[in-house]
């Protein structure tokens, strides 16, 4: 039981840093475009919130799940030694994972994919919205019983 509910933990998790970071990666493209002139009205981002949060978010979930998978378990075997900092240990690591998560596939890819990741204020922004994916996941996981 405690499995699955780590896994429905991880899985909100995951959702909400998901769908955070897709309101934002919309709101970060509609800056750029206003940038440069273009007007952008409240029912503009709205519809443009709803399109990519059904069209971009399943792509970015891809993201953020491959980061959590990684970083979650990291902060959960760090927590086994220091329990008392478990939620800012989940906290950190999923701010760390969308984090790097960003700047390696910035590096490694010939082109930037998610625009909100071009500049710091973007990847800062994408990983608070992990920050908070990890801090819920500590809230609704179980405490490991790490007692032999």
């Amino acid at each position: 039981m405690q499995r699955l509910n780590t896994a429905l933990a991880w899985f909100a998790g995951l959702l909400l840093a998901t769908l955070l970071g897709s309101i934002i990666q919309t709101q970060f493209n509609l800056a750029m475009i206003q940038g440069l002139g273009a007007p952008v009205d409240a029912l503009m981002r709205l519809e443009s919130t709803a399109h990519d949060l059904l069209n971009f978010a399943p792509t970015y979930g891809v993201l953020v799940a491959a980061a959590f998978l990684i970083a979650l378990p990291v902060s959960g075997l760090i927590a086994r030694w220091w329990p008392e900092a478990r939620i800012a240990l989940h906290t950190l690591a999923g701010a760390a994972g969308i984090s790097v998560a960003l700047v390696v596939m910035n590096q490694l890819l010939p082109a930037t994919l998610i625009g909100a990741s071009r500049f710091s204020t973007g990847i800062l922004a994408l990983a608070l919205a992990g920050a908070l994916g990890g801090l819920l996941f500590a809230w609704l996981s179980p405490r490991p019983d790490w007692r032999g």
